[in-house]
């Protein structure tokens, strides 16, 4: 785990906004989120920008036709993975780029040091939801091939790597968090997924980032197969399943002791939701929640401490407007918070 950092509840994002223009969402981002602040996944503007799709450039044999990507094992697919390892081995990261075209948002952020940022967060999607998003040419997640399952990881470790190095160019410090949906699916009859494959994979990935490294899931999970990984914070919907973090007090626990972070994803990122809340409801929604850790030995006060406020997950599917609203209860939110609790 990397060196042990005190948030205080200080209020960053998931990954998506629902803009079209970068420099619009860079400037929502700063304007509410200007210590912690995030490069904005643009879905919206390309399909490109899909999260499957966004890491996508550089892997062997891939063919995206509009908003699908498959893999195609042609005559140069055996080159290419030969590559891939050969890259994978001596660490270059450079010839596994994002560019502008799948990240207009990262472009745009990385051009302009955000002014008064402590830190600076960026994500990338994880081998377990890239592998289950991503088929080969019969439509049979390419997760469950097991030449590309090991390959998956090894590429979206080098993603990371190339990511990381460009934020650490703004010269502050970095997050990145590797965004796992599919994680909470694990168990279901449609994902047939092992927690050893599952922690090797994140694993590997994790190895590429040399700062701070989140996890990041907004359903539902086994939170103890997470908590027990290398991961440096774990953010979760605690708007819809705080309380199923809480049932895990032990792991929760050993986290916090070694210094880890929990991201408290408390506003919700659907706009009906939004419209029934206000910062007050959001504060005792959170305290509640911290509460029913309190109640099995865990400091609340810690909690605090070792604490992130975000969105519920990405806000890519509202309207800009309801982004805007999401962004400022989570900014009153977080100063109400540190102010009550911190300062």
């Amino acid at each position: 785990m990397a060196a042990r950092i005190e948030f205080s509840c200080l209020a960053t994002g998931i990954g998506s906004m629902p803009h079209i223009d970068p420099a619009e969402a860079y400037s929502v981002i700063m304007k509410y989120l200007p210590a912690l602040p995030h490069w904005a996944q643009l879905p919206k503007r390309s399909p490109k920008e899909i999260m499957y799709l966004q890491f996508s450039e550089g892997f062997p044999g891939t063919v995206v036709e509009e908003d699908k990507i498959y893999v195609d094992r042609s005559p140069n697919f055996d080159q290419a993975l030969e590559q891939l390892y050969t890259d994978y081995l001596d660490n270059n990261a450079e010839r596994y780029a994002i560019s502008a075209e799948y990240a207009a948002g990262l472009h745009a952020f990385l051009t302009i040091k955000p002014p008064g940022a402590t830190m600076v967060k960026g994500q990338i999607t994880g081998p377990i939801s890239w592998g289950l998003s991503v088929t080969d040419r019969e439509r049979r997640a390419v997760l469950y091939d097991d030449v590309l399952s090991d390959i998956i990881a090894k590429f979206l470790k080098l993603k990371a790597m190339w990511q990381e190095k460009g934020l650490r160019r703004l010269g502050v410090e970095t997050i990145i968090f590797v965004d796992e949906p599919y994680l909470a699916s694990l168990g279901s009859a449609f994902v047939a997924v092992t927690n050893e494959q599952v922690t090797t994979l994140l694993e590997e990935v994790f190895s590429g980032i040399s700062g701070l490294k989140g996890v990041h899931c907004c359903g539902g999970a086994d939170w103890s197969l997470l908590l027990g990984t290398t991961t440096d914070i774990l953010s979760f919907d605690a708007y819809n399943y705080g309380e199923s973090l809480s049932l895990y007090p032990a792991e929760v626990k050993s986290f916090l002791k070694r210094g880890g972070t929990i991201a408290w994803g408390i506003v919700p990122n659907h706009e009906e939701a939004l419209a029934k809340e206000s910062v007050a409801s959001l504060r005792d929604r959170l305290e509640e929640t911290m509460v029913l850790f309190a109640r099995n030995g865990i400091s609340f006060r810690q909690l605090i401490r070792q604490g992130l406020l975000t969105p519920s997950c990405g806000l890519g599917l509202l309207s800009p407007e309801a982004a805007i609203q999401a962004l400022e209860l989570l900014s009153e939110l977080s100063e109400q918070i540190r102010k009550k609790y911190v300062t």
